[in-house]
């Protein structure tokens, strides 16, 4: 169980005296010094008069809102971190409170645990932020027991500072994302990162919480489109044994295996409509129960979400939840795409060929003006994922210490092509593969599956419909690939396992 980094000062602000009083005493046993009020008015005296270390206000008070409070914090730049108790079920109040700058929420009736948390955890991200590590704050001392937290700051700060220079550019908009993250770290609040693919969507969260305060914990990526919708809601919450045919023991769901951490749930907009219900649920109430559960068991994940699809487009076709989408979209980041920062496209091109060169166990070779020039010619609609492809492809080739233009297959008529209005017609096995219309198609999920489809066909063709080989060959794992095959309808002349053939 985790402590609180050391003794701290809490003003508690609600106008029910007994609940007042329960605050008091669980955080006067965890060693902090306490102070309550029951309204606005004794809490602007109180704060008048010295700082405090943690707020925690009531929504609704007699004299105002725990909200005005918060402005007003925010307004005179105080050190204070906000938690913030609204009523069951407030998603607005919740959502308004985040996004005015409050740390954490908590839902009535108060778990007492959770409000140890989250005091815990407000601490731990004001006096070990990476912000305050830079400008000389030394970690927590131990409380009066003799036990502290590990000085786990130091290690954050410096992992975070790893994932920011991960995030390579200098152009203004990699600047203001850095910027953004280092800001938005400090807080609880759940982050939607958007953007292309290809842009480094999970290079951006996992900067989130390496600044961030959780950075000692878990770190939990998930590709929600690449879930078969059976298996979904065990694979979020966990299932006990016997739970459907095959669960012989119990087993941790992604909530679980990110406890004290961060779950990234990437392309959360291929998430079914059913579980984004289940989700929506979780995170109002921090708990989850387990496919063949009977009880509840509490949460504690920070969310960070990421989508290339336009959330707003689907919540008005009735795709995506209105409320889960409030939720999730607390504070909002944005990928440039590649084509908006082509001044960094020699720094990517350094850094991608190092990594490259580094894994391979090659020396890095220089990238000749033409070629640089080339690179620069090209539109790159994968953006960094396509460059780092084209570089992978340009050191296999390459039989010399610079890459010319020649190396990327610039003149090679069997270049795999980037662009869908490039894509040859199949070779006699299965449909042609598809061009873009002349028109905009009337049902574009319909017209992308279809475009997905002739190019698994393609990967499979030329691996011989070996489904591993053809999975490594377009990046993904083997589990990727047979729900995509499975979904697209695509069928297979085998059902030989591919680790016989590979």
């Amino acid at each position: 169980m985790r402590t609180a980094p050391s003794s701290a000062s809490v003003l508690v602000v609600d106008d029910e005296p007994d609940l007042r009083t329960l605050y008091e005493l669980t955080l006067l046993r965890e060693g902090h010094a306490v102070v309550a009020a029951p309204d606005i008015t004794q809490a602007r005296e109180w704060l008048a008069q010295q700082r405090f270390d943690v707020l925690i206000s009531d929504m609704r008070l007699p004299d105002g809102l725990g909200l005005d409070l918060l402005r007003e914090l925010a307004d005179a730049q105080r050190p204070e971190k906000c938690i913030v108790i609204t009523a069951y079920g407030s998603a607005e109040n919740a959502v308004e409170s985040l996004k005015a700058g409050a740390f954490d929420y908590l839902t009535k009736p108060v778990d007492l645990k959770q409000l140890r948390s989250a005091v815990t955890a407000a601490l731990q991200s004001q006096r070990g932020s990476p912000a305050a590590m830079a400008n000389g704050a030394t970690a927590p001392a131990p409380n009066a027991s003799g036990a502290g937290d590990a000085p786990r700051k130091p290690a954050a700060t410096s992992s975070g500072a790893q994932s920011l220079r991960r995030i390579v550019g200098a152009s203004p908009s990699i600047a203001q994302i850095k910027s953004r993250i280092e800001k938005v770290a400090s807080s609880m609040a759940p982050v939607l990162i958007l953007g292309e693919s290809g842009t480094g969507k999970e290079l951006v969260a996992r900067a989130v919480h390496d600044c961030s305060h959780r950075s000692g914990g878990p770190f939990v990526a998930v590709n929600c489109g690449a879930i078969p919708e059976n298996l979904i809601e065990a694979e979020f919450f966990g299932a006990r044994k016997g739970a459907y045919t095959g669960a012989t023991t119990d087993r941790e769901g992604y909530f679980q295996a990110a406890r004290g951490g961060t779950l990234f749930l990437d392309e959360i907009g291929d998430l079914p409509l059913a579980m984004q219900a289940k989700l929506l649920r979780v995170i109002q109430e921090r708990c989850v129960r387990a496919l063949g559960g009977v009880q509840e068991e509490a949460v504690d994940v920070r969310l960070v979400s990421a989508t290339h699809r336009d959330l707003n487009a689907l919540v008005q076709s009735g795709q995506f939840r209105q409320d889960l989408f409030y939720r999730l979209n607390v504070i909002g980041l944005r990928s440039p795409a590649l084509r908006e920062r082509r001044e960094d496209l020699p720094l990517l091109v350094e850094a991608l060929l190092a990594r490259l060169c580094a894994e391979s166990g090659q020396n890095v070779p220089r990238v000749s003006a033409r070629a640089l020039a080339w690179l620069q010619s090209r539109e790159l609609p994968g953006n960094v994922r396509e460059l780092e492809n084209l570089l992978q492809r340009a050191l296999a080739l390459s039989s010399g210490e610079v890459l010319e233009p020649d190396d990327f297959g610039e003149a090679d008529e069997t270049e795999v092509p980037t662009q869908p209005d490039q894509l040859a017609p199949a070779d006699g096995l299965g449909a042609p593969m598809t061009r873009p219309p002349e028109e905009i198609p009337a049902d574009l999920q319909t017209y992308l599956d279809e475009q997905e489809r002739q190019v698994l066909l393609k990967a499979l063709r030329e691996c011989d419909f070996n489904r591993t080989a053809a999975a490594a060959r377009l990046g993904l794992n083997l589990r990727q690939m047979r729900y995509r095959i499975q979904r697209l309808g695509i069928a297979m002349p085998s059902d030989d396992d591919d680790t016989t053939t590979a």
